[in-house]
């Protein structure tokens, strides 16, 4: 009775004392999570597992970088295209890069439109995010497809250290994986906004309350954090 009126008058609760205060902040995630949807929340829990896997990949591919004594094979180089005779260092990864971007613009827009309940707008979005990203996709199965055919392999390649190959497809690999996988579910998600699914809470998967367009908030929480990991792959695989 007496939480229920602190709760009503806004008043903080008193911090227990000794043990008992010890106790109270290690379950303190009962009360962090009390107002926070299951859905939600087991995406941040997700995300969170994600980030040490991608921390784990990348923090091997330096360390295997900086302790290789055959020189490592040039971005720039490796990665340029020839576009009208002319070679243009880093061109594809760029345009990549500017596409997950401005996707996470039109997905940001998307979930705004969905809490204003504008299922129209929110579907049209969430639409054109998974266009860019079935973009980004494909054009890295070009870059994927390009340096194939020149030579790279997981386990060598012609311009230098072996492990460039295997940290390459295993990174960006992983990465493309996590992209395709959000543009299908964008695509169901948007389906579903499109219908009215979720203003009269109809039956079946991904379904929220009633008038609740929250699956379209977790949706993009997912979305930004592939989009944010391309930021530190562009940053230490193609830039340095």
């Amino acid at each position: 009775m007496a939480d229920v009126a602190l709760a009503n008058t806004g008043a903080a609760p008193t911090r227990p004392s000794g043990w008992q205060g010890i106790a109270a902040d290690w379950s303190s995630d009962q009360r962090a999570f009390k107002n926070v949807s299951w859905g939600k929340a087991m995406m941040w829990i997700f995300l969170l597992s994600d980030t040490f896997i991608f921390s784990c990949f990348l923090l091997s591919y330096m360390t295997v970088r900086m302790s290789t004594t055959v020189p490592w094979p040039n971005p720039s180089k490796v990665f340029a295209l020839t576009i009208g005779g002319t070679t243009i260092p880093l061109i594809l990864i760029a345009i990549m890069t500017f596409i997950l971007i401005s996707s996470s613009g039109t997905m940001a827009m998307a979930v705004n439109f969905g809490y204003r309940h504008d299922r129209v707008k929110s579907a049209v979005l969430m639409l054109v995010t998974a266009a860019f990203g079935a973009t980004f996709v494909g054009m890295q199965g070009f870059e994927w497809t390009k340096l194939i055919m020149e030579g790279v392999r997981p386990w060598g390649n012609p311009w230098g250290a072996d492990q460039f190959g295997s940290s390459f497809f295993m990174i960006t690999g992983f990465h493309g994986t996590h992209v395709t996988f959000g543009v299908i579910f964008l695509i169901i998600i948007s389906r579903k906004v499109l219908r009215g699914d979720f203003d009269r809470e109809a039956r079946g998967f991904f379904t929220s309350r009633k008038g609740h367009y929250e699956i379209v908030e977790i949706m993009g929480l997912y979305w930004h954090f592939v989009d944010l990991v391309w930021v530190f792959i562009f940053a230490l695989f193609y830039l340095w």
